[in-house]
C-alpha cells in the first residue's frame, strides 16, 4: 500500500488498519480523507463505517466489483465512490475467450483421458466455435472486449444490457429471455447487485438450447449454482466454465469441484501484469486528481467527481 502511494509524496500521510479485520477498520476511519479500498472487498464500507468516517471525502476501490460497500450510505454523505472499470477488460475476455474453447474442444477432457491411458480422438464431440451464437450478458468494458473478440473469430454475437449501447462491435441487442433462448455460449459478464442476483436460475438455464455453455465472469451470486449443476448433470447443458463463487474460495466440499462438467478457475479470469498495472495506474492518477480537485473517474454512485475534503 505505501508502495503504490509513494508517487503522491507528502501530500498525503498513509495510514493502515493495525490488523486486516473489520475491527482496526473501524478504528482507523475517523481521521481518514480518502479511503482506498480493500482489493478482495472482504473489508468493505458499510452503513456503520461511513458513520464512523466524518471526515471521509472519497473512497476508491481497486478492483472493478464493489461489492460489500453501501452505496446508499456513501451517497447520502456526499461521498463519491470510484472503481477500476475497464484495467482488465481485456484479460477477462480473453479468459471468456479461451474458456468456451476450452469447454467447446474438450480440451480438459482430452487430458485427463490422456493421463489415464486412453486416447479420445473421436469419442469427443468437439465443435468449432465459428459460426456459433454467442450471448454476453452485461455490456460494459469487459462485455464489449467479449463481442469484439467473439466476433471476429466469426461468432454471430448479441448481448443484453438494461439499454441499447451507442458502439456495439457488431452485437445485435436482444431481450434477456430471447438472449438466454439463442446463444450456444452463454458469457455472463454483468456486476452483482439485488436486481442481478440470482439473474440465471433454474427457469432461464432450462431455456438455453441442448448443449449449450454457460461461461460465469461475474460473480457467484449471478447463478444459481444448484440449478446449474442440476442443467449440467442432466446433460442439458454441456459444460461451463466458472471462474467466480458465491464463497471463495468455495469449501473444498463444493459440488462444483467434483462436477467434470465444469472447468474452474481460481477467480483469476483478470490477473495478469498488464492488467494489474492499468489497476495500479488508474488508482494513482484518481488519487492525484481528488487530491488536486480534478474530477475523479469511474464514480459509480452518481456522486459529483470532484472530491471536497472536509
Amino acid at each position: 500500500m505505501r508502495g503504490l502511494l509513494a508517487g503522491l509524496g507528502d501530500r498525503v500521510e498513509v495510514a493502515v488498519p493495525a490488523r486486516r479485520d473489520r475491527d482496526a477498520l473501524l478504528e482507523a476511519l475517523p481521521g481518514a480523507e480518502i479511503v482506498v479500498g480493500d482489493w478482495s472487498g472482504a473489508l468493505a464500507l458499510d452503513a456503520e463505517a461511513v458513520r464512523l468516517a466524518p471526515r471521509l471525502a472519497f473512497v476508491q476501490q481497486p478492483s472493478v466489483g464493489v461489492d460489500g460497500h453501501d452505496l446508499d450510505a456513501l451517497t447520502a454523505a456526499g461521498v463519491p465512490l470510484a472503481n477500476t472499470a475497464g484495467v482488465n477488460a481485456q484479460s477477462v475476455a480473453e479468459w471468456c475467450l479461451a474458456a468456451a474453447l476450452a469447454l467447446l474442444r474438450h480440451l480438459a477432457d482430452g487430458d485427463r483421458e490422456m493421463r489415464a491411458g486412453g486416447w479420445p480422438q473421436f469419442t469427443l464431440q468437439r465443435r468449432e466455435l465459428s459460426g456459433l451464437r454467442v450471448g454476453v450478458v452485461g455490456f460494459g468494458p469487459i462485455g464489449a472486449a467479449c463481442a469484439r473478440l467473439f466476433g471476429a473469430l466469426g461468432c454471430r454475437v448479441a448481448y443484453w444490457s438494461r439499454s441499447p449501447k451507442p458502439e456495439s462491435y457488431g452485437a445485435a441487442h436482444l431481450d434477456l429471455d430471447e438472449l438466454v433462448a439463442t446463444s450456444d455460449v452463454l458469457v455472463l459478464a454483468v456486476p452483482l447487485a439485488e436486481e442481478t442476483r440470482g439473474l440465471i436460475g433454474a427457469e432461464r438455464l432450462a431455456r438455453m438450447p441442448a448443449g449449450s455453455v454457460l461461461v460465469n465472469a461475474a460473480r457467484g451470486g449471478v447463478v444459481d449454482q444448484a440449478a446449474l449443476l442440476s442443467a449440467l448433470e442432466s446433460g442439458h447443458l454441456s459444460g461451463a466454465a466458472v471462474d467466480v463463487y458465491e464463497q471463495e474460495p468455495p469449501a473444498a466440499d463444493d459440488p462444483l469441484r467434483s462436477c467434470d462438467r465444469v472447468l474452474l478457475s481460481p477467480h483469476a479470469a483478470g490477473v495478469t501484469p498488464q492488467a494489474t498495472t492499468r489497476l495500479l495506474e488508474c488508482v494513482t492518477a484518481n488519487l492525484g486528481a481528488a487530491l488536486e480537485g480534478r474530477p475523479v473517474t469511474n464514480v459509480v454512485n452518481g456522486v459529483d467527481p470532484v472530491v471536497r475534503r472536509r
